[in-house]
């Protein structure tokens, strides 16, 4: 088959746009131009410009505080997004060019892409007979996933919209352990009141405390029926934005189907589904209805969408819901993914996660023999996520580096230290996933996360 030369073209432009962006020196004439209006944008100009003129502003741009603060300037210096990067970039040059086939071939195209991205994205995080859907926005999964439940508990909701809602109102439970803000936005997104939100603290006693209360869950959910409320959904984690924890979530599917609950799941521990060996704790996730996952993140593809994956047979449903579209268009959002997988293959993708637990995993050896040095991790095998923090040494072994040993002043100063250490780290190394996370219990504690 002859090669489309415009398909040729949008590689070649796509090459020499990012060699200009990453390498290209600043142009001393645009940077006078610059100087003049960085302030206030300009007016457009009255003839056009070539393309070499308009990405060596973008370079400029980019570049701008690189003058400002010559001190250190490597700490500004654009990142090389690599070959990988670059397929997912092409695939955005790809879905423009794309978007202007004829309709069939477009139909045709758009449907083969995001069906193969939907299978090796189940087969690669063991997620069986489910469907995808790609978003930029890494809560919108939830948030369709909530409209769709919503449209199959509340059979008039189609056609009496809010008002079917008053008869029973919707419940929607989450942990302390979520990520802020998130309850709060779905109700937003869903035109749902404060009130419809439930969360549910974690464990005090046995257990993680930054695991969900599996009991008291039950009996919140149990009180919200009684009240003559609807639960309705439970968002769990496997792995929790602050400590990387993971719910218990086949006790919570259990609960789940007790009482009739969509169990969504989403987290950075997800990622680890996709290695030879998984921890039935991880594994658990994959009996959810829907799970969010963030490829992009977990492998280092820029510009790359989020992907949650759900079952569910009523496609009408999914529809309105907006899980699925009937625009073409619309599914050309899973081509940088498309070609970034298979760029990849299955075996580099198990790699890069592999890597990133493996770098998790020497850390930890050698934290653990630096005796001024706290750390934690929830599976010393598999987990992604290491918290540690620097902690004065007490006399007495009984504490164990706890916070609860130090008076206020004291936990103050280290909290302090360790903020001041993550920031470090964090600026020497910008790529390397380290950042500062603040704990309830354990106070502020230094978080390294790869796969972040």
């Amino acid at each position: 088959l002859m090669e489309d030369s415009t398909l040729a073209q949008v590689g070649k432009n796509l090459r020499e746009a990012m060699k200009i962006l990453e390498d290209g020196e600043p142009d001393v004439g645009m940077e006078r131009q610059m100087s003049v209006r960085n302030i206030i944008p300009g007016p457009l100009q009255g003839d056009g410009q070539d393309v070499a003129s308009i990405l060596h502003l973008v370079h400029n741009l980019i570049h701008e505080e690189e003058e400002e603060e010559e001190e250190k300037p490597v700490q500004h210096r654009m990142q090389n997004v690599g070959e990988q990067g670059h397929m997912a970039l092409l695939g955005h040059s790809l879905a423009a060019y794309i978007s202007v086939l004829n309709r069939d071939r477009l139909r045709k195209l758009t449907t083969r892409i995001q069906s193969d991205t939907t299978l090796w994205l189940c087969r690669i995080f063991r997620y069986e007979n489910g469907s995808a859907c790609f978003h930029e926005d890494d809560r919108d999964g939830l948030v369709k996933v909530c409209r769709l439940v919503i449209n199959a508990r509340y059979e008039e909701f189609a056609t009496e919209g809010y008002t079917a809602l008053s008869s029973q109102q919707p419940v929607i439970y989450q942990s302390t352990s979520c990520r802020p803000g998130l309850g709060q936005h779905l109700c937003s997104q869903l035109g749902l009141p404060l009130s419809s939100l439930c969360t549910v603290p974690c464990n005090t006693i046995f257990g993680s405390q930054h695991q969900m209360d599996v009991a008291l869950l039950d009996k919140l959910i149990k009180e919200d029926i009684e009240a003559g409320k609807l639960p309705l959904l439970l968002i769990a984690n496997a792995g929790t934005p602050g400590a990387g924890h993971t719910d218990k979530l086949s006790r919570l599917k259990d609960l789940c189907d007790q009482h009739h609950l969509w169990l969504h799941v989403e987290g950075v521990n997800l990622a680890t589904l996709a290695l030879g060996q998984v921890t039935s704790a991880i594994t658990a996730a994959t009996r959810s209805d829907s799970m969010t996952l963030t490829p992009g993140q977990w492998l280092g593809l820029p510009a790359v969408t989020a992907v949650t994956l759900y079952r569910h047979e009523d496609p009408a449903l999914s529809l309105a819901a907006g899980l699925t579209s009937s625009q073409p268009v619309e599914k050309l959002r899973a081509l940088p993914l498309w070609l970034s997988l298979q760029y990849l293959g299955h075996n580099g993708i198990v790699q890069k996660i592999r890597h990133a637990t493996d770098l998790s995993q020497n850390l930890l050896l050698k934290l653990k023999s630096m005796t001024s040095i706290k750390a934690a991790v929830e599976d010393e095998e598999n987990s992604p996520v290491v918290l540690f923090k620097f902690v004065q040494e007490m006399s007495a072994g009984s504490s164990g580096g706890s916070t609860d040993g130090f008076c206020v002043g004291e936990k103050e100063v280290l909290d302090t230290f360790n903020r001041w250490l993550g920031e470090q780290l964090a600026q020497l190394v910008p790529t390397s996933g380290v950042d500062v996370v603040e704990l309830e219990d354990e106070g502020t504690c230094v978080r390294f996360s790869p796969l972040l």
